[in-house]
Order: C-alpha cells, then sequence, then structure tokens
C-alpha cells in the first residue's frame, strides 16, 4: 500500500509539473484560449490513464486463473505437487512476503506470478516446465517468480502504464485542439472533424511511444528478477541454467495480455524496443557477473 501511496503522490506531482510546464511555456494559455480547460483535461486524462491499468490489476488473479486453467493447489495430490508447494513457501519466506497461491497449468514450459497485493499473490507453472526441467532449475524459475512478487514489480509495472497511458490521452487531445481550432481554423463552439481524426492518429502514434517505455521497464524488471532469484537461491548457477534450458526450447504461450507475466520472451532487431523480455543471453550474461553479498 506504501508503494502505491508514494507512487500516486509521484505522479500527481509530474501532472503538477506538467501543466506549470505549459504555463511556463505559454502552451497553457494558447490552449486555453483554443477552447481547453488544462485542468479538467489533466483530470479526465488521470482518471481514463489509471482506471483500466488499476482495474486490470485488481482483477489479475482470477483472469489469469480462468484464461490458462490453473488449477490452484489446495490439497497436494501428489510428491511434485508437494514439493512445489514447500518449495514456494520456503522461497515466500526468505523474500519476507505472504504465501502465494501455488498452482499448475496444462501448457508448454512457462510460469507467471500476478495479482494486486505481494502477501496475496499467484505464482503458477505449467506442466511443460516440470516435466522438461530438473528441480533446480524448477526451482530457480519459482524463485524468479517470488521475486517479482517480492519487488512489488506487478503494481509498479500497472502504475507506471497508468502513467504513460495518461500522457497519451493528454497529448493526443492537445494536438488535437490545436489542430481543429488554430490549422483548420476551426471557430465553432463544438469540435470538428480535425479533432477526432487527429486525436485517433495521436493515440495510435504516443501509444506506440508508450509501449517503448513500458517494454522498457519490464525487461529491467526481468533482469532484478533474475538476481532476486539468485540471492533467494545462495547462488545465480540455477538461474542460469534454467534460463539456459529456456533459452533451447520453445516458449509456452500466454493468453494475449499475459505475456509479459511470463518467465521468457524477448525479439531482436526493431522488436526488441517493444519486447517485455530481454534475449536469454543477456540474462545469462548479466548473472554471470552478478556479486551476491
Amino acid at each position: 500500500m506504501k508503494r502505491i501511496v508514494l507512487f500516486l503522490a509521484t505522479n500527481l506531482a509530474v501532472v503538477l509539473v506538467l501543466s506549470l510546464v505549459l504555463n511556463v511555456l505559454g502552451v497553457g494559455r494558447a490552449v486555453t484560449g483554443a477552447g481547453i480547460d488544462v485542468g479538467a483535461l489533466l483530470v479526465f486524462s488521470v482518471v481514463v490513464g489509471f482506471t483500466g491499468s488499476i482495474i486490470s490489476l485488481l482483477v489479475s488473479k482470477p483472469m489469469a486463473k480462468w484464461s490458462t486453467g490453473a488449477r490452484v493447489i489446495d490439497n497436494p495430490s501428489s510428491s511434485t505437487e508437494l514439493w512445489l508447494v514447500n518449495t514456494v513457501r520456503q522461497l515466500a519466506d526468505r523474500a519476507g512476503i505472504g504465501m502465494p497461491e501455488v498452482a499448475v497449468y496444462d501448457g508448454e514450459p512457462n510460469a507467471f506470478a500476478t495479482g494486486a497485493f505481494k502477501n496475496s499473490a499467484l505464482v503458477a507453472v505449467s506442466t511443460g516446465l516440470l516435466e522438461s526441467m530438473s528441480r533446480d532449475e524448477v526451482e530457480a524459475v519459482l524463485g524468479h517468480e517470488i521475486a517479482h512478487v517480492a519487488n512489488g514489480d506487478m503494481i509498479t509495472l500497472t502504475l507506471i502504464q497508468g502513467v504513460v497511458n495518461t500522457f497519451v490521452v493528454f497529448m493526443a487531445r492537445v494536438v488535437g485542439f490545436f489542430v481543429d481550432k488554430v490549422l483548420l481554423r476551426n471557430n465553432g463552439e463544438r469540435l470538428g472533424i480535425g479533432y477526432m481524426v487527429t486525436v485517433f492518429v495521436c493515440e495510435i502514434v504516443f501509444g506506440l511511444l508508450a509501449s517503448i517505455i513500458v517494454a522498457w521497464f519490464s525487461r529491467h524488471r526481468e533482469f532484478r528478477a533474475d538476481a532476486g532469484s539468485a540471492k533467494l537461491l545462495g547462488s545465480p548457477v540455477p538461474m542460469q541454467h534454467a534460463l539456459a534450458r529456456l533459452g533451447g526450447i520453445p516458449p509456452g504461450e500466454l493468453p494475449q495480455g499475459m505475456n509479459s507475466l511470463g518467465i521468457s520472451g524477448g525479439n531482436t532487431g526493431w522488436g526488441a524496443l517493444f519486447a517485455t523480455h530481454p534475449p536469454m543471453e543477456q540474462r545469462i550474461a548479466a548473472l554471470q557477473s552478478l556479486q551476491l553479498r
């Protein structure tokens, strides 16, 4: 909760700074003269920008269970399930977080963690992961997911998405007003077609640029989670082996919208700008240079 309050306070400060900058540069007066209520637009942008992201976070656990068909292990029915639950409990204790729900779902090798709160998260692994990897490697993957939870990555990524959404909504409408009222000389009380077309185009363009920012943070958090697994296990070697194994097999696909939650991924070339995961080679190299205290 403290993380959420501090982050929201920071974002509010960013919005206020944006408003001041617009006024200092004279943009605020210009858009006000064009008929824009900057304050109301900022509030509207914040509400639109954050509402969807926060709702998605709050329903992330039930949606993940439903979309993947994950079965929560309430009463372990096999030695593997018992080992899985006990391992997650041990890792959660080391990380100082509450015991997450542990689930298994049918699919190719992959794993994910989600949830709005670090003390009531969900950690799920696929049957393909359990069948294709050694227990040391699976433990490293579980450590990676527990590190995500302990770092508050799901919350932070959601709030960052909310921030960039806010800027996309705000700037698209400012440009739309400018085009409609200034360039197209629309002096009518109602906004014209120029506004609607400009906002539509700007939301696409700004949205693509914003997704690059979100993807960069997502890649950064993967490095942190890899390092977190190494610290929880006391050695980076199991995580290196797990990543090397995952790099040699096709990753299990997750439902649309959950790709950033998986253990593996990554693109090359221009696609790397939008990738939620770094290449396996970079992650392994980062672990090799990791200094554990």
